[in-house]
């Protein structure tokens, strides 16, 4: 019997890979597919056939394009929110670097959701998570920032922060990340 549940383990295992594999194509291939053409225009066969897959692959995983999408920049957001975990005890530059470095390697999604193409629901999800980051940040008790409503000096550090790492995008990366993270954590040492 215990050869048995062996096998079934190895066989369950075996599937977990292939279903991995065949995400990992249907998501690279959505990010393909909105560099080359507008979201509303992109069909499941357009990313069925991109990813290689077939269609019924596809709504195994995703209810239509929209869930794959959303499903995509949660998977972004809740890797944000790891690096926020690992990143608190941190100074601002050093914790900044671990973002810029996460944008950077992914620079074709975060391009797409923030410059190229744009997605306002990226946008919006990436403000919202950053607004509940930097509250934890903000202390309105003492020190420079005593007296100031806390929600205006949050959404005032999300939108800047989002508006700069917008802003790096659309131009391209018009310096490398290391230097970006340099910077907003030299601003977030002194608003915050």
């Amino acid at each position: 019997m215990l050869i048995i549940k062996g096998s079934l383990v190895k066989l369950v295992a075996k599937v977990d890979r292939r279903i991995l594999k065949s995400q990992e194509a249907i998501k690279k291939a959505m990010v393909e597919l909105m560099s080359m053409k507008n979201f509303d225009d992109i069909t499941i066969q357009d990313i069925s056939d991109q990813a290689n897959v077939n269609r019924g692959t596809i709504y195994l995983h995703y209810s239509d394009k929209f869930d794959l999408l959303d499903k995509l920049i949660q998977e972004h957001i809740n890797e944000l929110q790891k690096m926020c975990e690992s990143a608190c005890k941190l100074d601002f530059i050093d914790a900044t670097l671990i973002f810029c470095e996460y944008f950077d390697s992914n620079y074709s999604f975060f391009s797409l959701m923030l410059a190229n193409k744009g997605a306002p629901y990226f946008r919006n999800r990436f403000l919202d998570f950053l607004l509940e980051e930097f509250r934890k940040e903000a202390d309105v008790t003492k020190g420079k920032n005593q007296g100031l409503n806390e929600d205006v000096i949050v959404r005032f550090v999300a939108s800047a922060y989002v508006g700069v790492v917008e802003w790096w995008f659309t131009n391209e990366k018009p310096f490398p990340h290391r230097v970006l993270a340099e910077q907003l954590g030299t601003l977030l040492d002194r608003i915050l």
